[in-house]
């Protein structure tokens, strides 16, 4: 068995199944639909509530087909489209660093979720059990889907009308 992966796939997985659930319920200190649809609305993701819900299903469902090592390259191209989306959203004008808000974790994850589905899941893998071979080929292919599904998400962005609807709000509280 190669622990390696397994390892990866568990908490890799189990941390998107957490951080897509903050998303969607307010699980684990987050802050559900209401105020993560919020915040992309100021991020210029309009509406920002089926944003909300996109992203979150996503990380949950990308980090729960991980976990489980089943149609891996779907989970990894699930991953690999938020966290895309997340770099050019949030991090890319911070630079790389971490402790700047930079891209550095983001594109861990994301490299880290595209090498589990080139591994193919690893043999603990529902994926290998079920007698499903999605590496190589197939594993190409999803990172490619979730690269173009990032730049494409990325792009559904609209900053200035961010800056707008601050702009409202403050208009809204100064009446």
């Amino acid at each position: 068995m190669d622990f390696g992966l397994l390892v990866l796939r568990l908490v890799i997985g189990g941390l998107f199944i957490g951080h897509g659930t903050q998303k969607l319920f307010g699980w684990f200190g987050g802050y559900g639909v209401e105020g993560t649809g919020g915040f992309m609305e100021s991020l210029g993701y309009r509406p920002g509530k089926p944003h909300a819900v996109l992203a979150g299903l996503g990380e949950a469902g990308g980090g729960l087909l991980l976990f489980l090592g089943l149609f891996t390259p779907l989970a990894a191209a699930a991953i690999i489209a938020v966290m895309l989306n997340a770099i050019f959203a949030v991090h890319v004008e911070n630079g790389a660093w971490a402790q700047d808000n930079g891209y550095e974790y983001p594109l861990v994850l994301a490299v880290a979720a595209g090498a589990i589905a080139l591994g193919g899941g690893g043999s603990a893998a529902l994926d290998h059990l079920f007698g499903l071979n999605l590496g190589g080929f197939f594993a190409w292919i999803g990172i490619f889907v979730g690269v173009i599904a990032g730049v494409i998400a990325a792009n559904l962005r609209k900053p200035e009308v961010a800056g707008e609807a601050e702009a409202d709000q403050e208009e809204r509280r100064a009446a």
